[in-house]
C-alpha cells in the first residue's frame, strides 16, 4: 500500500496486504479484502465491493455508474467475490434501483474487454472469455461458460453448468446443463464434458439428457414438456432446477435447433 503513484481516498478500507501499483485510483466508499492484487491503470469507484484474493488487471474499471439513463445518482454497489481475477480493461457497472447492486460471485474468471452491466448477478466458479458482453439486469448461475464475444440480451437468465458458444447472440434464457450454439442461439445437447469435470455420474448425465430430450426432440411445447417431465421422471435435484427454471422465466427459454430444409 505504500504506493506514491497511485491514488486512494482516505475514505476506502483496504486490508494491509492488499498490492497496489502504480498509477491507479481508488475512490472513496471502496471496500478491499486480503491478499488483493490491484494493477497498474485501475480505476475502482465509489460502491466496489472487492473481495479477497483477487487479482485485477490493468485497465479495469469497477463499479463504474450504470449507463442507464434512468439512473439518478442512488447509492449503490458492485460486489466480487474472493479469489476472481478481473483481466485487462473489463468493465464493471454498480447498480440501479431495480437491483441496488452488481455482484460477480467467486472463483470467477472474467477476461479481458468483458463488460458487464448494472444490475447482473453472476455466480460462482463463471468463466467469461474475451469481449464477452452482458447487458443490464441479467442473472447468471454457477459455473457458467460464456466463449468469446457472446453477447447477452438484457432480462436473461443462464442457468447452471450451461455452456454458450463463442460469437453467440443471446435474446432468450438459456436453461441450466445445456450447450447453446447456432444462430438463432438453440440448444445442442447438454453439457456433458463440463458436468464430468465436475463430478457428475453418467447416470446422472443420462437423466439430464432424457429431460432435455422431452423438451427438445418429442415436438411438445414447454408447458406439455414440463408437465410430463413432472409426471414421468423422478424427482431430483436436477430435475426440479430445470423445471423451476423453465416455470420462472420471462423471456422464454431458448428453441431446439431445427435444420432448414
Amino acid at each position: 500500500m505504500n504506493q506514491p503513484l497511485a491514488y486512494v481516498h482516505p475514505g476506502a478500507k483496504i486490508a494491509k496486504n492488499v498490492v497496489v501499483e502504480p498509477f491507479t485510483t481508488i475512490h472513496n466508499n471502496v471496500i478491499i479484502g486480503e491478499g488483493t492484487w490491484i494493477g497498474s491503470n485501475v480505476t475502482i469507484m465509489e460502491g466496489a465491493r472487492i473481495g479477497k484474493n483477487c487479482n485485477i488487471f490493468p485497465g479495469a474499471v469497477i463499479s463504474a455508474s450504470p449507463q442507464d439513463l434512468k439512473y439518478q445518482g442512488e447509492d449503490t454497489i458492485a460486489e466480487i467475490g474472493d479469489n476472481t481475477t478481473i483481466r485487462e480493461c473489463v468493465t464493471i457497472n454498480k447498480g440501479t434501483s431495480d437491483r441496488m447492486k452488481t455482484v460477480i460471485g467467486k472463483n470467477c474468471l472474467i477476461m479481458a474487454y468483458c463488460h458487464i452491466a448494472h444490475d447482473c448477478i453472476v455466480g460462482d466458479n463463471c468463466i467469461f472469455s474475451n469481449n464477452s458482453t452482458l447487458a443490464g439486469h441479467i442473472t447468471v448461475g454457477d459455473h457458467v461458460i460464456l466463449a468469446g464475444m457472446t453477447a447477452v440480451h438484457q432480462f436473461c437468465s443462464i442457468g447452471n453448468h450451461a455452456f454458450v458458444t463463442g460469437g453467440s447472440l443471446v435474446r432468450k434464457d438459456v436453461p441450466p446443463y445445456v450447450k447453446a450454439a447456432r444462430e438463432p442461439l438453440s440448444y445442442v445437447g447438454i453439457n456433458s464434458v463440463g458436468l464430468r469435470r465436475r463430478g457428475f455420474t453418467t447416470e446422472k448425465i443420462r437423466e439430464i439428457q432424457n429431460i432435455f430430450r422431452i423438451l427438445y426432440q418429442k415436438n411438445y411445447n414447454n408447458t406439455q414438456a414440463a408437465e410430463i417431465i413432472e409426471a414421468e421422471m423422478e424427482a431430483t435435484t436436477e430435475r426440479d432446477e430445470i423445471l423451476q427454471f423453465i416455470k420462472n422465466s420471462h423471456r422464454g427459454i431458448m428453441k431446439g435447433y431445427i435444420t432448414s430444409n
